[in-house]
């Protein structure tokens, strides 16, 4: 199934974890790069967070980094033919969100 909007890819990899591609949006972009979150943190997140369905087809992916303060770090994410990182968060709380 194809992303039924228009998605500006800015960066692209493969997930083993989801065994399809991975594109970040240019306003996940611009979030990542306010809150100091550097590209490789982004990927371990999609490969090792937990995941949390919003819906069928939108998850929350989130982690704790140790050596950042503004815990939890996620990712709004559209999963469809490709996980669609739409925006990076900082100080997410999950509870409020399920």
């Amino acid at each position: 199934m194809m992303v039924p909007y228009d998605v500006p890819e800015c960066h692209t990899w493969f997930s083993i974890r989801f065994k399809r591609p991975v594109v970040l949006t240019r306003h996940g972009k611009e979030r990542m790069e306010e809150r100091g979150i550097s590209l490789p943190l982004v990927a371990d997140l999609i490969e090792s967070g937990e995941v949390t369905a919003k819906n069928e087809r939108n998850l929350w992916i989130s982690k704790g980094y140790p050596e950042r303060n503004d815990n939890l770090i996620c990712a709004a994410v559209a999963f469809e033919d490709k996980v669609v990182i739409k925006t990076i968060m900082h100080r997410w709380k999950q509870e409020e969100r399920g």
